[in-house]
């Protein structure tokens, strides 16, 4: 069903499309503005990416913040601060730029952090030609880079005074604070006011090809807990003894993998432990088990996660690993619950496709390619699906090219960052003279 979904999204954002105005002289400036300034775009790109602002090092991301701040503001935005230390974590920046009011309201979505803390041996920026090596040289510095480029260049065209922008960059999109209702108010609040959402998270190219990022999955976690009679192991399947917790989880992670399989859902089992006993550790990331071979396991747990593509798909899974769960083996009994602090779903939609085939308007007057519409299952969960829900439309991976994410050695495509910074220019500058 969803392969039909996206197959019709994807028919909608390559349609032949009305004859476009092509590049204006304002947009021409734009493209100019990029390329004049590549190096002052590579040195700010530098500079965040030499201050480490690992999830946990709330004073790094607080200075990544600054900078960003000391962007912002000449461009004619009210910044804010937003602390959250509440949560274990530093803050956000958000950022309001109060245009005509007559064009589309856009929120523009990025993110402070890392995920190198500062143990990590990886730490600064190299440049070796086209590559720029460092931690969060892409993920998302990068992004912010392209952000701030295309922004200065609509102000250079003289397309940036009319346009409405809130801007929100998240200090914890690799590590969310707790509660997650409190980490993503702000966002959350961001994208009820806005039309359009457009993240900054990097591009996804595949077989060669820059793709439209217009769905992504959720995240959420699930953990299972078995219990049942202890006992001398030569008991093991008796009418006294029963069957024990390790069979019953067993046979509850087995049921998962043979029954809940569909399109653009996936669930895995990620810790497991069982025996005489088997705790979980506060921050449920380990598990602590004694036992030894002749007895029967009183206690199992396991813990997963759950990635699907809409909030249906996420209940109709729900509702039948319940019912795995409940149909409990001769002597034990299970429970599951599910963690209510994941990443909802960007479901593909309509308004969404239409916004992808805005940008590839603004491609073919580019003469780039046409983006085609990436499969959710190539991507993971991102800041843009809290507020997928309530804007008209939104596209992720407006952010540069890039290999290795999330690990040493992390490498921005630089070429891509101009590229994409063109593309947002363009495209934001048409959407804030489209009326509402």
């Amino acid at each position: 069903m969803f392969r039909l979904i996206l197959a019709a999204l994807a028919a909608l954002a390559l349609a032949p499309l009305p004859a476009s105005a092509a590049i204006t002289p304002a947009e021409t400036r734009m493209m100019r503005a990029v390329d004049a300034e590549q190096a002052r775009t590579l040195a700010l790109l530098e500079k965040m990416v030499n201050q480490n602002s690992g999830s946990l090092n709330l004073p790094g991301v607080e200075a990544v913040g600054r900078m960003m701040r000391a962007e912002l503001e000449p461009l004619g935005f009210a910044v804010e601060w937003i602390d959250m230390k509440a949560t274990g974590r530093a803050g956000h920046i958000v950022a309001r730029h109060k245009g005509n009011g007559r064009g589309k309201k856009m929120l523009l979505i990025g993110h402070l952090d890392t995920v190198f803390e500062p143990d990590s041996p990886f730490q600064k920026w190299t440049r070796r030609g086209n590559d720029g090596e460092g931690p969060g040289a892409a993920d998302d510095k990068g992004g912010m880079a392209v952000m701030v480029a295309a922004l200065r260049a609509m102000q250079a065209a003289g397309a940036l005074k009319n346009a409405d922008i809130e801007i929100v960059l998240t200090g914890d999109e690799e590590d969310s604070g707790n509660p997650i209702e409190l980490a993503r108010r702000d966002l959350i609040a961001a994208g009820k006011r806005a039309d359009i959402a457009l993240d900054f998270e990097g591009l996804i190219v595949d077989n060669h090809r820059d793709m439209g990022s217009i769905a992504r999955r959720s995240s959420g976690s699930w953990t299972v807990t078995a219990t049942a009679k202890g006992g001398h192991s030569s008991g093991i399947f008796s009418d006294q003894a029963g069957n024990g917790a390790i069979y019953e989880l067993a046979r509850i992670v087995d049921a998962f993998r043979c029954e809940l399989r569909e399109d653009k859902l996936t669930f895995n089992v990620g810790l497991i432990g069982g025996g005489d006993s088997a705790r979980l550790d506060p921050d449920r990331i380990r598990a602590a088990v004694t036992g030894k071979t002749n007895i029967i396991a009183s206690t199992a747990v396991a813990r997963g996660d759950l990635r699907a593509l809409t909030e249906e798909q996420i209940a109709r899974t729900r509702g039948k690993m319940r019912a795995i769960v409940a149909k409990s083996l001769p002597g034990a009994t299970a429970t599951i619950a599910f963690d209510e602090d994941g990443y909802p779903p960007m479901a593909p939609t309509p308004g969404n496709a239409a916004l992808l085939a805005k940008l590839n308007a603004v491609n073919a007057d580019l003469g780039l390619p046409a983006m085609e519409a990436l499969d959710p299952l190539k991507r993971g969960a991102a800041d843009i699906s809290f507020v997928a829900k309530d804007v008209d439309a939104g596209i992720n991976g407006l952010g540069p090219a890039s290999r290795g994410d999330h690990a040493p050695g992390e490498t921005v495509d630089i070429a891509s960052i101009w590229r994409q910074a063109k593309r947002a220019a363009i495209l934001m500058g048409r959407l804030a003279a489209e009326k509402r």
